[in-house]
């Protein structure tokens, strides 16, 4: 059995406000361990359920934050950027049975713990097929495609909520819970390691792969703060303006839509101006 954990750091253990999770902060350093803690506790349970392979895809930032020498020694890191299918990168080759979301979060525009959707601003909602859409939705459709069920989610209370919507039968450890998007209550890492050690194991039996999910059409649209954003977004083959703030674009596959999602947010990173947005 291989497990693929697509971890993620806006959704750790104590992990509460921008400089928790900014590449290079003070915060960000201390924060690491955190995150750590919790990705190698799901390991560490999917190996106590069973699993003999266990690959870790980090999804945050710039994909170099955990500390590879505090994970247990029978795992793989992939870190780094440019991938792929960025955030579930590895679940394409046909040899994963089951992913982990861990350290997600809810999506632009939803309550939750520094919720947004791949970018930290600019994006103000996203909507696959009319229903409003985080990351973990967006993921869950990509790794359906390769027939790989999500057998765990971990986050704060909203997230875990959330995921109720796209992967039912999956364990679920909330780490924390919502106050504002900049504050929680949150468990200390003690607890949270052994809550999602024990979420692992009980949820290794269910990653058993199926029939891939094709033949399906997917409309993404994604809603920015500024005008010239959406512009800006139009520069991708197939994406069209649809309102003053708004773009969307139709594909046959998943694999595609979260190709041209990334493209999207990789062009309208760059129109963005300090201060003005």
């Amino acid at each position: 059995m291989k497990i693929l954990i697509s971890a993620d750091m806006e959704g750790a253990t104590g992990v509460t406000w921008p400089g928790d999770v900014l590449p290079g902060t003070a915060q960000w350093e201390r924060c690491r361990s955190l995150f750590t803690s919790d990705v190698n506790a799901a390991a560490l349970g999917f190996f106590d359920g069973g699993a003999d392979e266990v690959l870790i895809n980090e999804a945050h930032w710039s994909m170099r934050n955990l500390l590879i020498e505090r994970l247990d020694e029978r795992v793989q890191l992939l870190t780094g950027r440019h991938k792929a299918l960025s955030m579930v990168e590895g679940v394409q080759h046909g040899d994963v049975d089951g992913i982990a979301f861990v350290g997600y979060h809810t999506g632009a525009g939803m309550e939750g713990v520094l919720a947004h959707t791949y970018l930290a601003n600019s994006i103000t909602g996203v909507w696959l097929n009319g229903a409003r859409a985080g990351e973990g939705l967006l993921n869950a459709h990509v790794v359906a495609e390769y027939g790989v069920p999500v057998v765990l989610v971990t986050g704060d209370d909203l997230t875990c909520e959330d995921a109720l919507g796209w992967a039912p039968q999956a364990r679920m450890v909330a780490v924390k819970d919502h106050v504002s998007r900049y504050a929680a209550v949150c468990r200390t890492p003690a607890r949270t390691a052994s809550d999602i050690r024990a979420a692992a194991a009980e949820a290794a039996p269910l990653a058993v792969r199926y029939e891939p999910v094709t033949g399906e059409q997917f409309t993404v649209e994604l809603e920015f703060d500024a005008e010239h954003l959406a512009g800006a977004a139009t520069v991708v083959p197939g994406v069209d303006r649809t309102g003053e703030r708004r773009v969307a674009y139709t594909t046959g596959t998943m694999y595609e839509g979260i190709r041209t999602f990334k493209a999207i947010t990789t062009i309208v990173s760059s129109a963005v101006e300090e201060q003005y947005g």
